[in-house]
């Protein structure tokens, strides 16, 4: 939402302050299309160009992400952390092997059924499924599994980030497209000089919309949709990170309370939970 109303108000300043200071909107409105057509497919062309099927419908996907913020909040962190803290409760009374029909199918679990919007997560389920199994397999150093949880948290941080590097990377090419899309304009203006000054004159400014559109989509739109969309992956890998530091202080021989409040100092703080809200939450924690 606040994308929204940040280019709306960007928009008003740029365009009320141009209207403003005695500027015409005939110039602009008649050379916007054909400078837009130049500029924008220019672009376009350039992004298919420079990214797979793959990566195109990631960046297609990242845009809603732009608008809508991250995924969790404060109730998806409660959640995840009751269920961890069941999961390591369970391991540290009944053995590693008492997590097998829950990691195995998790689909199945009473565990995750209760916790929804964590089940629906495709990575947190890998993730917490994964190295609970690794951990019945006797994979129990816990600097071991800090080791790998980290080099695979940051392969998928990667992967999330693709989308916000390639729309930083059209808007770097967007102020150069302008200025093709203006000397094009030039070059027309150049085949009428025979024209008087006052037509000769709304064709150079004509042309010269080409370097403002150029300007103003890469600086005041997209270079801005990619950091608002870099913003929301470092976020939500922090819900991963949750993960990664309960499991990781479990394998420390930490008690279960104990390795549930390190994963809870991991939220944002936004985000995160007090130490009372969860602890009501895991007292009345019940799982059949």
């Amino acid at each position: 939402m606040t994308t929204i109303v940040g280019l709306v108000f960007l928009l008003a300043c740029v365009f009320g302050g141009y209207v403003i200071a005695g500027g015409k909107f005939d110039i602009i409105t008649h050379s916007l299309p054909h400078e837009m057509l130049v500029i924008g497919g220019a672009a376009l062309g350039a992004f298919v160009m420079a990214n797979s099927i793959h990566d195109i419908k990631h960046v297609l996907g990242g845009m809603m992400k732009i608008i809508k913020g991250a995924r969790f909040r404060k109730a998806q962190y409660v959640e995840l952390l009751s269920l961890l803290f069941f999961f390591v409760r369970l391991a540290q009374t009944k053995g590693p092997m008492a997590l097998e029909p829950h990691i195995e199918k998790p689909e199945e679990s009473a565990a995750f059924t209760k916790f929804p919007q964590i089940s629906k997560d495709h990575h947190a389920v890998l993730l917490i499924c994964d190295y609970l199994r690794m951990v019945g397999m006797n994979a129990d150093d816990p600097h071991q599994i800090e080791d790998v949880m980290a080099r695979e948290l940051k392969k998928l941080r990667e992967e999330e980030l693709h989308p916000s590097h390639a729309l930083q990377s059209v808007a770097d090419a967007l102020p150069a497209l302008g200025i093709v899309a203006a000397v094009l304009g030039v070059i027309k203006t150049m085949a009428s000089i025979d024209q008087p000054p006052a037509i000769l004159g709304a064709m150079i400014g004509g042309a010269l919309v080409g370097t403002f559109l150029g300007v103003l989509l890469a600086y005041g739109m997209v270079a801005p949709m990619a950091a608002r969309l870099k913003g929301v992956v470092d976020e939500e890998c922090k819900f991963y990170e949750v993960i990664r530091a309960v499991l990781v202080a479990h394998l420390h021989g930490n008690a279960p309370q104990v390795s549930v409040e390190t994963g809870r100092k991991m939220a944002p703080s936004q985000h995160m939970p007090s130490f009372q809200e969860l602890e009501t939450v895991l007292q009345d924690l019940q799982i059949g």
